[in-house]
C-alpha cells in the first residue's frame, strides 16, 4: 500500500507544520479511512465530527462553545457543509499556545478553496486524495484497476457486476444528493447527458462552442457545467502548454474522465470483454496510464501539460521541472514505433527524454532519447522527477 502510506506520512507532516490541514477528494475515495488512519497514530487526544451525521451537527449548534475547548486533533469531515466554521477556525488557529490542529475533509473543491483562500491563508494545507494506484493494489492488477476504476468500494467488489451496480448507484447519488447538498441546482438529467457526452471527448480538446450548440445553450453555461464536474473531481483538464516555437499551437484543455470506472460506467461498457471492442479503448488507456504515471512519476498536476500544434504534432503529456522537460505518449499496443509527431515534439520541445508507455511486457530503447516503457513496468523503470 505504497500511495496511501505516502498519503499518510505527508498528512501527518502537514500536521506538524499547519494548524489545519484539508483532505480533499472526491466522495467515497477514502478521505474518512485515511483521517482515521491518521488519528490511530495521533500521540493525544482526538475528536471526530462527521458533519453528515445529525447528532454530530446538533453538537455544533454553538460551534464556538463546542470547539473551543478541545485539544489535540480535531477532524471536521464533509467541511462543505458548514462553510461558516471557517472564520471560526482561523481564530482556533490563531490562538497562543496552540490548543488543537484540526483535520478537515472536503468533497468539493469550490466552496472549500474559496473559504479558504478568504479565511485561512497561511494557516492551511491542502492533500488531494485520488483512488486507488496501482502502487496500493499490485501492478499485477492494473486491468482491474483500469476498468473499474480506483474508488475503494468498486475496486473491491465482489465480481463485475457489484462493481459496475456500485459506480451506476455512485452517479446517480453524485448528480441526485451531493450536488444539490453544495447548493449547485442544476437538473441531473441535464448534466447527466453533459457528463455522458464528455465521455466521447475524453482525451480531446475542450470544445465548449460545439458543446453549447449541442445543448442549446451559451459558452458560459457550458463551462459552468464543466467547472461543477472539475471542481466536484469528476472531471480533470490537463491545460496546454504554449510557447513561441514558430507554429501555431493548441490553446485549449484536453477533457478526461478522472476515475476509469466512471467513464466505462457512463459509456455503459460492462466488462473487459466490452473494452476491449469499445471505440475509446485507447482514450480509456490514455487517461488511466497517465493518471498513473504522474502518480509515479511525483509530480505535481500544475506541471504537467499537454502539447499540439495545428499542423497536427502533439504529445500527451509535458511535463515541466524548472528548465528540464520530460514527454510522455501513451499507446494501446505491444509493439510501439517511433512517429514523426514524437521527433518534431522532441526537437520543438527541448525534452530530456520522451517515454512511450504501451501494454506490451518489456521496456527497451526506440532511439537515443525515446523509449518505450511497459505499463506493467513503470514502478521499476520511472523514478521521480527531480
Amino acid at each position: 500500500m505504497e500511495a496511501r502510506a505516502d498519503a499518510i506520512k505527508e498528512v501527518r507532516r502537514l500536521l506538524s507544520d499547519f494548524p489545519i490541514v484539508a483532505i480533499v477528494g472526491a466522495r467515497q475515495v477514502g478521505k474518512t479511512t485515511l483521517a482515521r488512519t491518521v488519528t490511530e497514530g495521533w500521540a493525544g487526544p482526538t475528536v471526530h465530527f462527521d458533519l453528515e451525521r445529525p447528532a454530530d451537527l446538533a453538537r455544533l449548534a454553538d460551534p464556538s462553545t463546542a470547539l473551543e475547548s478541545l485539544r489535540g486533533l480535531v477532524v471536521l469531515d464533509e467541511i462543505q457543509r458548514r462553510e461558516d466554521l471557517f472564520p471560526l477556525l482561523r481564530v482556533l488557529a490563531d490562538r497562543k499556545p496552540r490548543r488543537a490542529r484540526f483535520l478537515i475533509l472536503g468533497s468539493a473543491a469550490p466552496a472549500l478553496l474559496r473559504q479558504s483562500a478568504e479565511s485561512l491563508a497561511g494557516r492551511i494545507a491542502y492533500r488531494e486524495l485520488d483512488g486507488f494506484a496501482t502502487g496500493e493494489v499490485g501492478i499485477q492488477r492494473w486491468r482491474q484497476a483500469w476498468l473499474r476504476g480506483g474508488f475503494p468500494l468498486s475496486f473491491l467488489a465482489r465480481g463485475e457486476v457489484k462493481s459496475r451496480e456500485w459506480r451506476e448507484q455512485f452517479i446517480r447519488t453524485y448528480l441526485e444528493r451531493d450536488l444539490p447538498q453544495l447548493g449547485i441546482t442544476l437538473p441531473s438529467q441535464t448534466l447527466e447527458r453533459f457528463w455522458t457526452m464528455l465521455t466521447h471527448y475524453h482525451g480531446q480538446t475542450w470544445n465548449s462552442s460545439e458543446l453549447a450548440r449541442a445543448f442549446g445553450v451559451t459558452d458560459k453555461t457550458v463551462r459552468r457545467w464543466i467547472d461543477v464536474l472539475t471542481d466536484t473531481f469528476m472531471v480533470r483538464l490537463l491545460r496546454p502548454w504554449s510557447e513561441n516555437v514558430g507554429k501555431r499551437v493548441v490553446k485549449s484543455p484536453k477533457v478526461y474522465v478522472r476515475d476509469s470506472g466512471l467513464l466505462h460506467a457512463l459509456l455503459r461498457i460492462p466488462d473487459a470483454a466490452a473494452l476491449e471492442r469499445h471505440p475509446k479503448l485507447g482514450a480509456s488507456f490514455e487517461g488511466f496510464a497517465l493518471s498513473e504515471v504522474v502518480r509515479r512519476v511525483r509530480v505535481d498536476w500544475r506541471d504537467c501539460y499537454f502539447w499540439g500544434t495545428h499542423q497536427g504534432a502533439e504529445l500527451d503529456l509535458l511535463v515541466v521541472r524548472g528548465s528540464r522537460r520530460f514527454g510522455f505518449e501513451f499507446k494501446h499496443t505491444i509493439a510501439p514505433a517511433v512517429t514523426p509527431s514524437m521527433r518534431i515534439a522532441l526537437e520543438d520541445l527541448g525534452l530530456e527524454r520522451l517515454d512511450v508507455i504501451h501494454i506490451g511486457k518489456e521496456t527497451y530503447p526506440l532511439t537515443k532519447q525515446i523509449r518505450a516503457v511497459a505499463f506493467e513496468r513503470i514502478h521499476e523503470d520511472l523514478g521521480a522527477l527531480r
